[in-house]
């Protein structure tokens, strides 16, 4: 089995899915709308992403900008439709006014997707209490990451905090993967490594003509290398 760290990309449609397994990604987080950071995509795109690759794909659930969940019948039929295509993997997190995790709709969800796995996304990063909210979903089923700057800054900010997060591995509410994302740069990922993170999420950075132009196998392929080496 392979130890090497995971690189997961972000893609809008199959050209991008395509160009991002070509450079090496082992995952993909699949959403449409990057204006509002990302939100669940259509069914027709999932499909035509999911005959294009044969990685695994993570499918955001969100209706909207922010972290606040929106309509929950709403988010549990999106859900449903999308398990129906064939999804397997999952992208949510919400999060209520006082700044904890929205239980009811992260459980609501959770019953929805019956055991697979998902990803808790940056909604931590905004969050009132990094190390209570781990806790609080803790026993949830399917839950094995977080995407998560370790600030809602990114990257830079938050380094020391995901640095103290990793060492804590194996502890109650600690035991999902850190997926690291949110103004990552190359030049991070020997700190990074260093602490025993192994995973890593890139959406701009794969892509050097910005969010209007797809996602280039090279660019891909130099994150790959990187990680590698």
């Amino acid at each position: 089995m392979s130890n090497r760290a995971v690189l997961e990309v972000i893609a809008l449609d199959a050209e991008d899915a395509v160009a991002a397994q070509a450079g090496g990604a082992d995952r993909l987080e699949l959403v449409t709308d990057m204006a509002a950071d990302g939100l669940t995509p259509p069914r027709p795109t999932f499909a035509e992403i999911r005959a294009a690759v044969d990685l695994p794909l993570r499918v955001m659930i969100r209706l909207a900008g922010g972290f606040a969940a929106g309509d929950l019948d709403v988010l549990v039929a999106k859900a449903h439709e999308l398990r129906e295509a064939g999804a397997e993997e999952f992208v949510l997190g919400f999060l209520d006014a006082e700044g904890g995790p929205d239980l009811d709709a992260v459980e609501r969800l959770v019953t929805e997707l019956d055991g697979c796995h998902w990803t808790f996304h940056r909604a931590i990063d905004r969050s009132a209490d990094r190390d209570m909210l781990r806790k609080q979903l803790a026993d949830l089923p399917g839950l094995d990451t977080y995407l998560t700057a370790g600030s809602p800054k990114g990257v830079d900010d938050g380094i020391p905090t995901l640095v103290a997060e990793m060492a804590r591995k194996g502890e109650p509410g600690y035991e999902p993967r850190i997926l690291v994302g949110g103004g990552l740069r190359l030049d991070h990922l020997p700190e990074l490594l260093a602490a025993g993170i192994d995973a890593v999420h890139i959406g701009g950075a794969a892509r050097p003509q910005g969010w209007s132009g797809p996602v280039d196998a090279a660019a891909v392929r130099e994150w790959r290398t990187v990680l590698d080496a």
